[in-house]
Order: C-alpha cells, then sequence, then structure tokens
C-alpha cells in the first residue's frame, strides 16, 4: 500500500511531528483540518487526527501461489470484520505467507476490519473475491495440504507432526454457520480444536490462532 495524501487536525501535527516529517520528505500532500472535519472523514467514534488515503495492491492468487508459500489461510465467507482482521493479524503473527478470503466475506479495506488487523494488512499479501472450489484446486495442485477446521474433524493434537510440517493452508468458514460442506469435503482432511473444558466452542479468531500456531511450531522445529 502507498499513503497518497495526509489529513491531520493541528492536535495531532503538534503531537505527531516526525509522521509528519517523514509525509514531507516522501511529497506526501498535507492537509490540516479542524476536529470536525476529520470526524467527517473517519469512520471511527474518536478518531485520532490522522487520515490518510492511500492506494492498495490487489494481489491474486496466482501472484501467492508462484512464491510457493508455506502457509496459507483461507477464510470462507467469514463476514464478521472484527472476526476477520483479528484472523489476519494472527496469520501475520504466526508467519502466514498470504491470506485468502473467498466471495461472500468480508471487505479487508473496510474501517473496522482494517482496525482489528493492527497493521499487518498493510504488509501481509491479502487475495479477496475467489470461490472456494477452484481455490482449493489451486492450492493442492501448488504442493499444499488443504486442512478445513471443522467440528467432526480429526483432533489436531493427534495429527503428527510431519504432517504439520508440510507447506499447508488453513480453511476456516464463519463462526455462526462454520465451513460449507461441500468446501469442508474437498479438503485432505477435516480438522477440530479439541475442548479440554465445558466451553461449548471457540471464536473463530481463537481457533485460527491455534490451528495456524500448531503449523508454524512444527514448520519451525
Amino acid at each position: 500500500m502507498a499513503v497518497r495524501e495526509l489529513f491531520v487536525t493541528p492536535d495531532a501535527a503538534s503531537r505527531d511531528v516526525q509522521l509528519l516529517r517523514t509525509a514531507d520528505t516522501a511529497e506526501i500532500p498535507i492537509t490540516l483540518v479542524d476536529d470536525r472535519v476529520c470526524a467527517r472523514l473517519s469512520d471511527t467514534q474518536h478518531p485520532q487526527g490522522v487520515v490518510a488515503v492511500v492506494s492498495t495492491s490487489r494481489r491474486t492468487l496466482t501472484d501467492v501461489l508462484r512464491e510457493r508459500p508455506n502457509l496459507v489461510t483461507v477464510l470462507c465467507g467469514v463476514a464478521d470484520p472484527g472476526n476477520a482482521g483479528t484472523v489476519i493479524r494472527t496469520s501475520d503473527a504466526a508467519g502466514a505467507d498470504a491470506v485468502v478470503l473467498t466471495r461472500g466475506s468480508v471487505d479487508p479495506y473496510g474501517g473496522k476490519c482494517v482496525r482489528a488487523t493492527a497493521g499487518s494488512l498493510f504488509h501481509l499479501p491479502v487475495v479477496t473475491g475467489v470461490s472456494p472450489a477452484p481455490t482449493v484446486t489451486a492450492l493442492r495442485e501448488a504442493g499444499l495440504t488443504v486442512f478445513a477446521a471443522a467440528l467432526d474433524g480429526t483432533d489436531l493434537e493427534t495429527i503428527p507432526g510431519e504432517e504439520l510440517r508440510r507447506p499447508t493452508a488453513w480453511l476456516f468458514g464463519s463462526e455462526a454457520h462454520g465451513l460449507d460442506p461441500a468446501t469442508a469435503a474437498a479438503a485432505d482432511r477435516q480438522v477440530r480444536v479439541p475442548i479440554h473444558g465445558r466451553a461449548e466452542s471457540l471464536n473463530l479468531a481463537a481457533a485460527a490462532a491455534v490451528c495456524l500456531y500448531a503449523s508454524a511450531r512444527a514448520q519451525r522445529g
């Protein structure tokens, strides 16, 4: 992503002097605005006084697979921006090479989702608008093992380390409905995160973190 323009309130300008110096060095236009205008430009209740206009570089699945990824996260129909953004952030932390969002998923560039990524969206490749079935096929043809997170799958703790060490793509469905049965069935293996206590389930982002870190630990072990 590239910053094209900044809108800054006087308070933010006096607070974030280094930011403005960096923007000026990069010849990024800076416009001073009052708090009322900043509030209209932002979709948060309490904006921090800096609004940036950025251009996004859209990546394709072909772009991602050309780089021979070891770990890919695929969100299938995940509509909640907070969950999607947190999974993008978690994928980045776990060392994933890309995140793919299928059609019907939230726009990762929406305000709430962007904030939930905590900056990871700006340097982790993100692919959007793909269909699940061709995506699974392309991932497998690129040499990745495809795991689907599912309630009735194999217990994650019983999967051999050598299997988790392979280049892997994890499929995650929405928190409310999970994966579409056809998408789950297309995976090489369906996997569940074991529940040892009395909780009925895990939040999508928490379950994704467990799965992604299981792969990350095996691949780096």
